[in-house]
């Protein structure tokens, strides 16, 4: 288990703000409106960047991680789900969001399937999840980065569990019960990364 949520004890580098703008963008891509939504934020860090810009929007936000900011525990929008990954997911009721997000979550996590599984179930009919996960080619230049360069915390890459081409993640995808017509997988980040979109089928 993680002993602290991303960027709790230290500012983010700027090239980690770099790397969260560039997954905002893609995100407002894909939702180009929260308003009214429910959110699930897995792995949200200890600030949750991106479900606090979007608060005045959604109706609810439940943000998982380890620890998280005190004002967005007290926030009347928040679900504050706080531990391991695997028991806070599930502690969500089935098909109760209608936005999930697994950005920069899955290469920290010994058992993805399982913690896909876990988003399905509680996607509601007509949901999207949206996953970011860095590339093979990405580890590459993430450890230059950390390990050499020191420009990223070197913590957050001695927690990688696994690297995610487009045929690593798609299989788990649909494993884990997204229908392929309804998974967009495809490189980001000058491929560095690599995102999927994946919906729920309606009901």
């Amino acid at each position: 288990m993680r002993e602290q949520a991303f960027a709790q004890s230290y500012d983010p580098t700027p090239v980690d703000r770099f790397g969260v703008w560039l997954s905002a963008r893609q995100i407002r891509r894909w939702v180009p409106t929260f308003a009214g939504k429910r959110v699930a934020d897995l792995g949200c860090g200890y600030q949750a960047a991106f479900t606090r810009s979007i608060l005045g929007e959604v109706s609810a936000a439940a943000l998982l991680d380890v620890a998280l900011a005190p004002d967005l525990q007290q926030h009347p929008r928040v679900q504050a789900r706080l531990g391991p990954l695997a028991e806070t997911l599930q502690a969500l009721p089935d098909q109760s969001f209608d936005v999930v997000l697994a950005i920069s979550v899955l290469e920290h996590v010994w058992e993805p399937q399982a913690v896909l599984e876990s988003i399905v179930r509680v996607l509601a009919p007509g949901g999207t999840c949206l996953i970011n996960v860095p590339s093979w080619r990405g580890k590459r230049y993430l450890e230059l980065a950390a390990f050499r360069l020191g420009v990223s915390p070197r913590s957050e890459m001695d927690d990688h569990k696994m690297y995610y081409d487009e045929r690593d993640l798609w299989p788990l995808l649909v494993r884990a019960g997204f229908a392929p017509s309804h998974i967009r997988c495809f490189s980001h980040k000058f491929g560095l990364n690599t995102f999927a979109v994946c919906t729920r089928a309606p009901s």
